[in-house]
């Protein structure tokens, strides 16, 4: 079987090998939405053969050893190994982590000419809780790539790649790509914006603490949840709301654990208060949501636009905010 199918969730990868629609599913689930993007050297390592790279840092990391070791592409280099085949198809998750991966893929098969095999985006609309082995009749639909779709692929991944988010705001003729539209706009609406200095993940933390009677889970977004905003995974959430709690002037009260890491998973007491805590907003808080008051005249903010070449990405004071 010459197909090959990549996708953004290592269970749904599972889910479609499972019902023998490839040969090879490969998952990659590198976070792109949060923190600073390494160099292009970095970036394009992470395609490459394996030689040096530490766990994490290549594309095969997040699929079995033991699914490679029998398709015989274990440390293969991704251009390499899927040039092999007549056709890739990426089976792209929901939210705009998964539609940057699909760029940044794009943009490194754009820039290696001797990757010839045709490219076909599925746009599969379905989260970790909703896998189940995709039938023939379900499979999501198909876009497939042209060379000029490359080269505008590649340039919205070099937006996205730029020191200030001016390049992504401009994007243009983007209805060729499912949802790449929307999901640029759920990024911009991630920055802080000029009123609160906060974006739209933690206004809408607030918004449902100010309701009353919530714990910190509950204004996590997942499946049928109130948060619906699906830009940030479950530990970006956490620390979101880390930042709107343990800061000099918090706009939460009432987390009673934290910060939000692995070792506090990993301490079964602490795991317990941080659940069981009982949250509200603060006067400040109140004020933000109010449109009365600027988080960002009370508290830094440490986040980083993901644009590599420019020293001043990290935002405080604001620095950077959304226009509106």
């Amino acid at each position: 079987m010459t197909r090959r199918i990549v996708t953004t969730d290592s269970s749904i990868a599972g889910a479609i090998q499972r019902a023998g629609i490839a040969g090879l599913v490969i998952a990659i689930e590198r976070r792109l939405v949060w923190g600073q993007l390494p160099s292009d050297a970095e970036l394009d390592a992470f395609f490459a053969p394996r030689t040096t790279q530490s766990h994490g840092l290549h594309w095969l990391d997040d699929t079995p050893p033991w699914r490679l070791e029998e398709s015989g592409a274990k440390d293969r280099g991704f251009i390499e190994l899927l040039g092999e085949y007549d056709s890739v198809e990426f089976w792209r998750g929901p939210g705009p982590n998964g539609q940057l991966i699909l760029l940044w893929l794009l943009d490194h098969w754009c820039r290696r000419r001797d990757a010839n095999p045709a490219f076909v985006v599925r746009a599969l609309f379905l989260g970790v809780g909703d896998v189940d082995p995709p039938r023939r009749e379900s499979y999501p639909p198909v876009v497939r790539i042209t060379p000029l779709q490359l080269k505008s692929a590649s340039r919205a991944w070099r937006a996205y790649c730029a020191p200030t988010p001016q390049s992504w705001c401009n994007l243009t003729n983007l209805s060729w790509l499912p949802n790449l539209a929307p999901d640029r706009t759920a990024l911009l609406e991630e920055l802080p914006r000029p009123a609160s200095g906060l974006g739209a993940t933690e206004l809408r933390i607030l918004q449902l603490i100010a309701r009353g009677g919530l714990q910190p889970f509950d204004v996590f977004p997942g499946h049928h949840k109130r948060n619906e905003r699906r830009v940030f995974d479950y530990w970006e959430v956490g620390a979101l709301l880390d930042g709107l709690a343990r800061c000099p002037v918090p706009a939460v009260s009432g987390l009673e654990e934290g910060p939000f890491t692995l070792d506090m998973h990993n301490d079964a007491v602490r795991h317990a208060r941080y659940k069981q805590s009982r949250l509200s907003l603060t006067d400040l808080g109140n004020a933000v949501l109010a449109g009365e008051a600027d988080f960002l005249q009370h508290n830094p903010i440490h986040r980083w636009w993901v644009g590599r070449n420019s020293p001043t990405k990290s935002f405080g004071g604001g620095i950077l905010r959304l226009a509106r």
